[in-house]
């Protein structure tokens, strides 16, 4: 059984979804929640769906082998980011490389780096009037959104969308396309 840890910051749509998807998977399943606020509402998410949830701070993260030595008690074979807004330490992206993954709600690298995430990346697109949005997952590395991209896939904007309706397009291509493609990356290493 190989299994996933995810890393959440906020509400865990994402989160949940990924857990729903591999809860009767023959090979895979996640193991454990961790974030970085205790108020996230991904915790609730988490405990009703019967996976444990860990909480760390900066320090934790970034000071201490904390998380680190989270995930190795646990067995976690492959990392998956779902709204988490920090960059993992070099610690971890080397013990788990190319098993760390994230999504991101554009088209890298367009509208990537810090400051790029949820509404602000829809607001920005739908300012700059473009035609098109859609996700990109990517492994995961030590800066904001460049490491090397393993799926994109578009959806078309109209004139009239505003960022809300962009969000709701781009959530459904996350609900869709991100456990198919954590499945298929966990089928292949």
């Amino acid at each position: 059984m190989k299994k996933i840890a995810i890393f959440a910051s906020g509400s865990g749509t994402n989160a949940e979804n990924i857990i729903r998807y591999f809860a009767n998977h023959p090979s895979d399943a996640v193991e454990l929640v961790l974030t970085n606020k205790n108020d996230a509402y991904v915790i609730q998410r988490a405990k009703k769906l019967g996976v444990k949830s860990i909480i760390f701070d900066r320090d934790d993260l970034y000071n201490t082998d904390n998380v680190l030595s989270v995930l190795q008690e646990n067995n976690i074979y492959f990392v998956v980011l779902a709204g988490f807004l920090w960059l993992l330490p070099e610690k971890i992206i080397t013990k788990y490389r190319n098993k760390i993954v994230n999504i991101h709600p554009a088209l890298l690298p367009k509208y990537g780096g810090k400051g790029m995430y949820g509404d602000n990346v829809h607001k920005t697109v739908i300012k700059n009037k473009e035609n098109e949005s859609g996700i990109t997952i990517h492994f995961v590395n030590n800066e904001y959104d460049s490491g090397k991209i393993i799926f994109q896939t578009k959806c078309s904007i109209s004139p009239e969308d505003s960022y809300i309706h962009l969000a709701q397009k781009i959530h459904k291509l996350e609900y869709h396309y991100y456990p198919l493609c954590i499945e298929k990356i966990l089928s292949e290493i």
